[in-house]
């Protein structure tokens, strides 16, 4: 899979994907994550990517131009199964939208900022609109992280135990059951006697009874 993300702070975005499992998906070559400065892509001597709204509103809109020079560019060396806009008025991320998103080829995400971006490009350019909350960020760099991060993880190979994305959350729309370490006792607080009797259909009952009753109390809407 190939990940390009377009964006005008491109130190923001160095950090959290040089690192942890995205660097390992990365170095295994199960993943390619490209960042493009979209400075890069204006004609303006002053590396501009911005400019007043029409209309007389307040704050500065990224210009269509500079972003379809960068869109093109890339759609000119292969195909892009989705053209991503991180927006807080895009339909909302879900973890079967990253299953789904995982098994793609080639995905751009363009990262948000300032006021927003010349409307043109939402009409013509992105083929789909993504947030990852109802809150609005300073950009979308942070949603951009969110949405490679939950992508690439899934990826066959990324993780050391393939099995170990099954139970997470959300997976099954349920919260993902209690998980305890070593040791058994600790300070009088002990793990649920079950999870040491090496039973495991008992087990597999447990963490599924487990996953119902925390969903119901935390997160009900999940079970309509």
């Amino acid at each position: 899979m190939r990940i390009d993300i377009i964006t005008v702070l491109p130190e923001m975005l160095e950090s959290p994907l040089g690192c942890s499992i995205l660097k390992r998906a990365c170095d295994k070559g199960l993943a390619e994550i490209h960042i493009h400065n979209l400075r890069d892509y204006t004609t303006n001597r002053h590396r501009k990517v911005d400019d007043y709204p029409f209309g007389g509103e307040a704050g500065m809109v990224m210009q269509v131009e500079p972003i379809d020079r960068c869109i093109s560019a890339l759609k000119a060396e292969r195909d892009y199964d989705e053209v991503i806009f991180t927006s807080p008025d895009g339909e909302q991320f879900t973890q079967p939208m990253a299953n789904a998103m995982s098994l793609l080829d080639n995905i751009i995400i363009l990262c948000g900022h300032y006021k927003g971006i010349d409307y043109r490009v939402r009409e013509h350019l992105i083929t789909r609109e993504i947030s990852i909350g109802d809150y609005v960020l300073t950009g979308g760099e942070i949603p951009a992280v969110v949405i490679t991060d939950a992508i690439v993880r899934l990826i066959p190979g990324v993780l050391g135990d393939e099995q170990s994305a099954l139970p997470d959350s959300f997976q099954d729309n349920l919260l993902a059951p209690p998980v305890y370490s070593r040791p058994a006792n600790y300070k009088g607080w002990e793990v649920p006697p079950i999870l040491l009797s090496g039973h495991e259909a008992r087990i597999a009952q447990w963490r599924y009874d487990q996953a119902l009753e925390r969903t119901r109390r935390l997160r009900p809407d999940l079970l309509d």
